[in-house]
This record gives C-alpha cells, sequence and structure tokens, in this order.
C-alpha cells in the first residue's frame, strides 16, 4: 500500500507528519505544494508541539509486507 506523506515542522520545529493512503500518481509536485501551504493557511492541523510553520518535505512511501511461515 502506498500513502502520501506531508511533512511539516511545527512551533517547537519537530517534525509533523501527515499521511494520505491511496495517494494519485505521478504526484502533481505544484498541487502537493499548494494543498501544504493551504493546510498551513488554514491551521488545519493540531499538534502537540503547536501549529505547523512551515513544509518540511513530501513523499510517497510504499510498505511491502512478506509473512515468514513459521
Amino acid at each position: 500500500m502506498k500513502k502520501l506523506e506531508l511533512k511539516f515542522l511545527n512551533e517547537e520545529d519537530k517534525t509533523v507528519t501527515i499521511s494520505l493512503d491511496q495517494p494519485v500518481e505521478p504526484a502533481d509536485p505544484a498541487a502537493v505544494n499548494a494543498a501544504m501551504d493551504e493546510i498551513i493557511a488554514q491551521n488545519a492541523f493540531f499538534s502537540s508541539g503547536g501549529d505547523l510553520v512551515s513544509k518540511k518535505s513530501a513523499r510517497i512511501v510504499e510498505r511491502n509486507v512478506e509473512e515468514i511461515e513459521l
């Protein structure tokens, strides 16, 4: 399963990650950038370290799990 991870810095300069399932691919950097700007402008999410104040990074992460039979 793939996830879009949006990473922000909060008022304590700590990283806050917002993960979204099933991102549209290929990712549109301009749309992701605009969405992150809007999240900050709208103060849409709360973190224990205060408001989100800046963008840090964005990425698509894929996690693969292979069960091992015991």
